[in-house]
């Protein structure tokens, strides 16, 4: 039985010096000390988690509205700014009169309570006002594409006159709705309502865009009246085509990136944004469910509003898309701004909301209040859940509240749902945690330097969940502005190689790790946070270094790590390394991390039994300088590039280069 091996080589420095494409790998001498790596095939296994490797997200940098989640307009029920009409404008011909202006008198519901109010006291039939909406730093529109428009509109009444307005003039004639070129030069697509009335109706339309248009999102989206009188707008929305052709759902380029991490989990709804910054903004999983109308939106923690339309629902059925397990954070009683509630009778509403939301979420639809909700929102079928976290980063909280607070949702929980996976986000000493949450961001030097931070850990403790981390040169709060890139460099993609090596040495004990942020929307005025792993503007989006790091490991991993060991090691070049297999495919994957400048030689000892073909295929990752980082105008600056290996055996020596994620696939006799 033939049987595949693959050498998986993670390698650091601060030069650069690699081919692009080669048959074999580079023989030069090396400056640092020889370096033998011993595996043994056939000695004791640590076995992966089907969880290991996943997502985690929240709403930062955009990373929802005017990210993943597929709506395109922007303050789609004016409620983003409280002093301006934030990304709408009026356009007024010079021969008419016209205003606009946000207003409460004309709710479309409860949740709703914003309209846009239009008012034209004269126009002209042939040159219409229009009201247009730029989208999240533009509206992107493609050739031979079908966008869903949707909106509630109502034309004025006589009995709204107050007193001292002039006879007010009723609006009962259609509207138009169109994509434009923002110069007003090009209509990609067009489309009318029937005439409005007194009440509030909702239209739905279609724009159907030609073949003769490039792609481009130097566009906005139109509303525009050629008649006397006022008009009111609520919940306007476009929807591009969505990813499954989801109702309410993601965008497709940006979901196809994320599903090519083949990942195994979701870890949602954050983050911050499940905290909030005050206890009123928290993430209220029961102001996201149900229709649109009903779906008020909050403030988010990084100064600006959601919209919530990306849902508790939506989540699941993100999950769903991907195959993913969920991972489900619920509010456990702190905010960011220092607003913890004492656990007692205090926090029993937040811990009753929890149990609300598992139930909505996993139980049956005809027996149960919530599983009976969850079935009107549309899917009858419970969800499958395994993991609830508590909280997010209590560590935090001044009061050390947290250990109170923990315990009283542990309890409640575990009372009704026994098999549920607990997961403690700081550490308690009254209650054990199932799992708890480690979070790291940190420099290149120091994920290699605590290449063993897990070796040592107590295995009779809870299991270990590294729900956020990622390497960064300085702080992100530091680096926010100008100097650096929105996505990871080599050099940052190649620290978190080292780390990923060093928790899949422990897999026995990390049941599951998602770097993070994940998203960022690259308009100045969107991005919080940087490094972030994938990058993108309204209409492109690309991958960094650390996607493509991630990807192969995730791609090249197996269902064990082997026991493997440096006959002699050298202190000042220190080698991590990781060595998993796939035994039902029979692969063995090795990863070596080299942070010396210069290249390293190293010999795979596979044990003189073993026989091996003696060609290999080979893929790198690399570039001539570490700091080099993808972006929307280069998105393949860095990328994988494949070659060949020759001379392969049981024991084979390798140069490897620097700065460099290299892959050999070999296959023993």
């Amino acid at each position: 039985m033939n049987i595949q091996v693959v050498v998986i080589l993670c390698l650091l420095s601060t030069s650069s010096l690699f081919a692009e494409e080669s048959t074999n790998v580079a023989t030069k001498a090396s400056e640092s000390l020889p370096a033998k790596l011993l595996i043994d095939l056939k000695g004791p296994a640590k076995k992966f988690s089907p969880t290991f490797a996943g997502l985690m997200t929240e709403e930062i940098n955009h990373s929802y509205d005017g990210g993943l989640y597929a709506e395109l307009i922007r303050n789609r029920v004016f409620r983003d700014n409280e002093t301006n009409v934030e990304a709408w404008s009026l356009t007024v011909p010079s021969n008419a009169f016209a205003s606009m202006g946000v207003t409460d008198r004309y709710p479309l519901t409860d949740k709703l309570p914003k309209s846009l109010d239009v008012v034209i006291s004269k126009v002209d039939s042939n040159q219409p006002v229009m009201v247009s909406n730029e989208g999240f730093w533009g509206i992107p529109v493609k050739p031979n594409t079908t966008y869903n428009v949707s909106f509630y509109a109502k034309g004025n009444n006589v009995w709204e006159k107050k007193k001292g307005d002039p006879d007010p003039i009723t609006f009962r004639v259609p509207l138009t709705i169109s994509l434009q070129s923002n110069d007003g030069t090009k209509v990609h697509a067009s489309a009318t309502t029937p005439p409005l009335t007194g009440g509030w109706q909702k239209f739905e339309l279609t724009l159907k865009t030609g073949s003769e248009m490039s792609a481009s999102k130097e566009n906005k989206f139109v509303i525009s009246a050629a008649a006397t009188g006022a008009f009111r707008l609520s919940l306007v929305s476009l929807f591009p085509p969505t990813y499954k052709n989801r109702i309410n759902g993601n965008r497709t380029d940006l979901m196809e990136k994320l599903a090519g991490l083949h990942p195994k989990f979701l870890r949602f709804p954050g983050g911050n944004f499940l905290e909030g910054d005050n206890l009123s903004d928290r993430y209220d999983w029961k102001q996201t469910r149900g229709p649109l109308e009903f779906r008020s939106g909050h403030p988010g923690c990084w100064r600006y509003r959601s919209s919530d339309g990306l849902g508790l629902l939506e989540f699941m059925g993100w999950c769903e898309d991907l195959g993913m397990e969920p991972v489900l954070a619920v509010y456990a009683g702190y905010s960011l701004k220092q607003q913890p509630v004492a656990a007692g009778p205090l926090l029993e509403p937040y811990v009753q909301d929890a149990l609300d939301e598992i139930e909505y979420l996993t139980a049956d639809a005809k027996t149960t209040h919530w599983g009976a909700i969850r079935a009107r929102d549309g899917h009858p079928e419970p969800f499958r859940l395994k993991y609830v976290e508590i909280g997010n980063e209590d560590q935090f909280d001044k009061s050390g509240s947290y250990e109170g607070r923990y315990a009283q949702f542990h309890d409640a929980i575990k009372a009704r749902y026994p098999d549920l996976q607990l997961i403690a986000t700081a550490g308690v000493k009254t209650r054990k945690p199932d799992v708890i949450d480690d979070h790291f961001y940190r420099p290149t030097e120091w994920f290699v330097k605590e290449f063993s931070h897990y070796d040592k850990t107590d295995r009779n403790g809870p299991k270990i969940f590294v729900g956020e981390w990622a390497t960064m040169k300085k702080p992100a709060w530091i680096t926010k502005g100008v100097g650096r890139p929105n996505t990871p460099t080599l050099d940052e993609a190649l620290g978190d190689a080292a780390w990923m090596c060093a928790m899949e040495r422990n897999s026995d004990l990390i049941v599951m790790q998602c770097y993070a942020p994940l998203l960022t929307n690259e308009n100045p005025e969107a991005t919080q946070w940087k490094p972030n792993l994938i990058g993108y503007d309204a209409l492109h989006s690309y991958v960094s270094p650390s996607w493509h790091a991630q990807h192969l490991f995730n791609t090249h991993r197996g269902d064990e790590v082997l026991t493997a060991s440096w006959e002699k090691e050298d202190p000042a070049n220190p080698l991590p390394y990781s060595v998993t297999r796939d035994k039902a495919k029979g692969l063995l994957h090795i990863k070596l991390v080299n942070t010396s400048a210069s290249p390293r030689e190293v010999t795979i000892d596979l044990g003189k039994e073993t026989k091996t073909a003696s060609k290999a295929s080979l893929i790198t990752l690399t570039s001539k300088d570490p700091q080099t980082a993808n972006s929307l105008q280069n998105p393949d600056a860095v990328k994988p590039v494949t070659g060949s290996i020759q001379g392969t055996s049981s024991g084979f020596p390798v140069t490897v280069p620097p700065n460099a994620l290299v892959i050999i696939t070999l296959k023993l006799k």
